[in-house]
């Protein structure tokens, strides 16, 4: 189901014109979820659009919503799917916070699947 879910996340962002979609497999390296999705914005409103699709395409899907942080703010949203974490953020905070790093091939488990 996650795979699948995965995609559909996936294809959704593209949609609506995400830059830089990458999903990492996290599943060996933690215990609170399965996959990542980062994606970026070309600004807070597109930011607040990428993640207003994700959630649509969530509840489309039957999946429950665990959580949502930095709607408001558009720099970065972070949508908490449970078994995928989605983060859509604008360019320049993806720069600074380099989630791909820390998740990166580099440390065990972890694997880093391009769209």
């Amino acid at each position: 189901m996650t795979e699948k879910l995965c995609k559909k996340l996936i294809n959704a962002l593209d949609d609506v014109k995400a830059k830089d979609i990458k999903k990492l497999d996290v599943k060996k390296l933690t215990s609170f979820t399965d996959a990542m999705i980062i994606a970026s914005g070309r600004s807070s409103r597109h930011v607040r659009a990428l993640a207003d699709r994700i959630i649509e395409t969530a509840k489309e899907n039957g999946i429950d919503i665990l959580g949502i942080e930095g709607h408001q703010q558009g720099e970065w949203v972070l949508v908490d799917l449970g078994d995928i974490i989605v983060h859509v953020m604008q360019v320049s905070t993806r720069d600074y916070y380099q989630l791909e790093k820390l998740w990166s091939p580099g440390s065990p488990g972890a694997r880093v699947l391009s769209h």
